[in-house]
């Protein structure tokens, strides 16, 4: 061996492989059965799928109609160009969630079943990851702890809600991540560098392509490290920045992203640092107590009402404070994993503890969804420590039931967490069930009442749904959203008037308000007051460029103004924006036809059969062209 190759193996640090296993626990446990088994991973893997079998017969809920129903870019190979190479295609720039989406939409097209279960069996397969993490690690009751996790059900959020395959996705790349660099560097002395390191970075980026608050990574891994070893090597340190690096980078595309395309700007983000602190102490507290005891989930929280010149607001900041002093002095006795649980805990959960907009602040400051990975440091200390403690007891003793009552207790808490996920999944059934449970259980959450008015006024229930819309109001008085919503009920029942009036006070009140512009250009237009009209359009696309339902109403309007060759620009616009924009592509294909250029018409008609091959306008549209001359 070369002196080079020499003096590289000497700085490599050399770790000790985890301690095994008492022999005691093994005769008197099986231990190796419940630790390493293969049969343990099927049963985990079975228990997570039986658990979520309500979210696997669910259907479409918030945001899903965005993210795969209505989505264009799922249609078409340029779509999935798009979403590789196009930020602003789709709701954020997370392309490899939208491109299993894609994937999906090309096998079972928009059955909910298929996306469910691919989210269902993403989340087993983490937990599955998870279980040989802490194998890795030497933990007992490995087995147990990734259970506890899978079938927790403060996870029913992030698996249930197909929107949030940006959760299972990137939790499965991150589990994947985390069991090579901790295998490769803590369990036998090996060491990470060649084909296992490139590895971890390959599974780190597609981590972070699928969502970005797994940019913490590094931190994580560092600080089990550290648990493991209580220092970490400069070596390893050092291997970390190219991770750190792309996480950082990719992150600030997010935020700009959230502010700027998602619209995380406004009154309701114009937070001091100060309150963005108490904020973040008391959502701590809040995520940990829903770990502790997981009653009273909801889809939508209440937002606190957070005020800087309140003493009592700072009890959480104390209680942090206080609880890290208690951890770091305290390891000597109880050990380091404990202080790295609680940071792990909080370093994940930063990202969304408020410190950066997020458009979820505008209505609460929490989510279950939030804390997926973070909740890991928490449920894996709780069932390790567990069953480290009750392995202590069964070791010396030579009681049979004693030995196998703790399995009894570990069985029945798995039990009775997934029947809690059981029941917490049924809440995904569709829309409006989800609406409705989450209004039993926060009758103020006005975003629910806005989304649940508008499933009633898509099935006439016109007098319920002005009932949530007003409800909505009360709840919050400046909601833009309720304002607009109650002229769209006025303008079904034909109040065109008082249906104006609500759009132009829902316009004034929220500057970022574009719905609402469009809506009211829509009354106009109803009423021919086409200069009008077109200025509401404009304004609607001023405050939202890629607008297309306002790109395609302002074509009309130019089009019934005799402006033929504005109207076309602005159709194609449209059709450049969304294009399985079915009536855009036939208003322009006869706006096309009727200028005179009936090739090209024809072009656009064929298009929309392409979208929609039944459409029975786009095929008599069709049979009109064909008798035109040019053909």
């Amino acid at each position: 061996m070369s002196r080079r190759r020499e003096k590289r193996l000497r700085r490599e640090p050399q770790v000790e492989a985890p301690k095994p296993v008492p022999a005691t626990l093994r005769r008197s446990w099986k231990w190796e059965w419940l630790e390493t088994g293969w049969w343990g991973g099927v049963v985990l893997v079975l228990a997570v799928l039986v658990a979520y079998i309500p979210a696997i017969r669910g259907g479409w809920v918030w945001d899903d109609d965005d993210y795969v129903t209505r989505n264009p870019t799922l249609r078409s190979w340029s779509g999935l160009w798009r979403i590789w190479f196009e930020p602003g295609a789709t709701p954020q720039y997370y392309p490899l969630v939208h491109t299993t989406f894609w994937l999906e939409y090309q096998l079972w097209g928009l059955w909910p079943g298929g996306f469910h279960f691919t989210s269902v069996a993403l989340h087993a397969t983490s937990a599955l990851l998870l279980w040989r993490v802490l194998v890795v690690l030497g933990f007992p009751g490995a087995l147990w702890a990734a259970a506890v996790w899978g079938l927790h059900p403060v996870q029913v959020e992030s698996v249930a809600w197909v929107t949030e395959r940006k959760n299972t996705l990137s939790g499965f790349f991150f589990m994947a991540a985390s069991l090579l660099a901790l295998k490769h560097t803590l369990h036998g002395g090996r060491r990470w560098h060649g084909v296992p390191y490139v590895a971890s970075f390959l599974l780190y980026a597609c981590a972070l392509l699928s969502k970005t608050v797994t940019a913490t990574w590094p931190v994580a891994v560092a600080l089990v490290w550290w648990g493991r070893l209580g220092t970490v090597p400069r070596a390893w340190l050092a291997r970390l920045l190219p991770f750190l690096a792309l996480g950082g980078a990719l992150a600030a595309v997010t935020v700009i992203m959230e502010r700027h395309h998602v619209g995380a700007l406004g009154p309701d983000w114009n937070l001091t640092f100060l309150e963005r602190l108490l904020i973040a102490s008391r959502a701590l507290w809040f995520y940990l107590g829903k770990l502790v005891w997981p009653v009273g989930l909801t889809f939508v929280y209440p937002r606190w009402e957070i005020t800087a010149t309140d003493p009592l607001a700072y009890g959480w900041v104390a209680a942090c404070a206080l609880a890290s002093l208690v951890l770091l002095f305290a390891r000597s006795r109880v050990g380091r994993w404990p202080l790295v649980a609680a940071a792990y805990f909080a370093v994940t959960l930063a990202p969304a503890l408020g410190f950066v907009n997020v458009f979820p602040m505008r209505y609460s400051f929490v989510a279950d969804h939030y804390q997926y990975l973070a909740s890991v440091g928490p449920l894996a200390l709780a069932a390790c420590s567990a069953a480290r403690f009750w392995a202590a007891r069964v070791a010396s003793t030579n009681l049979t039931l004693r030995r196998f009552f703790g399995i009894a207790i570990a069985s029945f808490l798995a039990v009775s967490l997934a029947c809690r996920t059981w029941v917490q999944a049924r809440a995904y059934r569709d829309a409006e069930t989800l609406w409705r449970d989450t209004l039993q259980k926060n009758p103020k959450a006005w975003m629910a009442h806005n989304n649940l008015g508008l499933h009633l006024l898509e099935q006439g229930e016109l007098r319920q749904a002005q009932e949530h819309f007003e409800q909505a109001l009360a709840a919050k008085a400046d909601d833009s959203f309720a304002m607009n919503n109650l002229g769209l009920v006025h303008a079904h029942r034909g109040e065109l008037q008082r249906a104006a009036d609500w759009f132009a006070r829902a316009i004034e009140t929220d500057p970022q308000q574009a719905e609402a512009a469009n809506n009211l250009g829509n009354v106009f237009a109803q009423t021919k007051q086409w200069e009008a009209a077109e200025t509401a359009f404009r304004l609607a696309l001023q405050r939202r460029p890629a607008y297309a339902e306002a790109w395609n109403n302002l074509a009309n309007v130019l089009a019934m103004q005799g402006r033929t060759g504005e109207a076309i620009e602005a159709y194609r616009q449209a059709v450049a924006l969304d294009p399985a924009y079915l009536d855009a592509l036939l208003n322009l294909a006869r706006v096309l036809a009727a200028s005179g250029q009936p090739e090209e018409a024809r072009q656009w008609v064929e298009r929309a059969l392409l979208v929609d091959p039944r459409n029975d306008a786009a095929r008599e549209l069709r049979s009109e062209l064909r008798s035109l001359p040019g053909r």
